[in-house]
């Protein structure tokens, strides 16, 4: 058997079993030390592939009976090989799908975070709302307030007007009831006036008529 097939054969089998066991702890691990442990094992198969090209050239550039044996014992390996690049896309479709469902919780999680970013959203805007039209109920109530102030107001000044032309009233029929008695009192004033005077002149005519009187008398004696 060919020292160098030998050679080769070696390593290939402790790198199969070191893959192995790669293989047994990455499937333990998750997260990026299993990214890692997985980057490792694709190395290894690449190293273990390129083993067994060198074992299967070396094989056939030997004599036909020692190739038929070496190449039953390289169909092993490859069929070893296959084995580990089955449990490597094993593993790696488990790291997929795990990836994928933390991708979802992430996804669904940040979608939880948008709905509720937006409901709080609409939540705030609705309550800016809210406290938008409780101060314009507040600013109407104010100014209702005001101008319900202003209208008793106007209706105190109005009645205190009205109080205030009922007195003028009052006292104007009092003028107007003076100024009655007034001319009452000055036409009986008047009258008496103009009796007094005929009076009076009856008295003079009379005087003037006895002194008139007196002097004839006198004047005939």
């Amino acid at each position: 058997m060919s020292q160098v097939f030998e050679g080769y054969e070696r390593q290939y089998c402790e790198l199969s079993a070191n893959l192995t066991k790669k293989c047994t702890s990455a499937s333990l691990l998750d997260g990026e030390q299993k990214k890692q442990k997985v980057s490792e094992i694709k190395a290894g198969l690449d190293d273990a592939e390129a083993l067994i090209r060198k074992m299967d050239l070396e094989a056939r550039s030997l004599l036909p009976n020692v190739k038929a044996t070496l190449l039953a014992k390289l169909r092993e390996y490859k069929s070893d090989l296959n084995n580990l690049k089955t449990e490597v896309k094993r593993i790696t479709s488990a790291n997929a799908n795990l990836a994928a469902r933390d991708e979802l919780l992430e996804s669904g999680m940040s979608d939880a975070m948008m709905a509720s970013g937006d409901q709080r959203q609409r939540l705030m805007m609705s309550t800016e709302r809210l406290n938008q039209s409780s101060d314009r109920i507040k600013q109407g109530r104010k100014v209702m307030l005001e101008t319900e102030e202003l209208g008793v107001s106007i209706l105190q000044d109005l009645h205190q007007q009205r109080q205030s032309l009922l007195h003028a009233h009052d006292t104007l029929h009092g003028v107007d009831d003076n100024i009655s008695r007034s001319k009452k009192i000055l036409t009986t004033m008047s009258q008496r006036m103009s009796r007094n005077k005929w009076i009076i002149g009856s008295i003079i005519a009379v005087l003037v008529f006895a002194i008139l009187l007196i002097l004839y008398f006198k004047l005939l004696h």
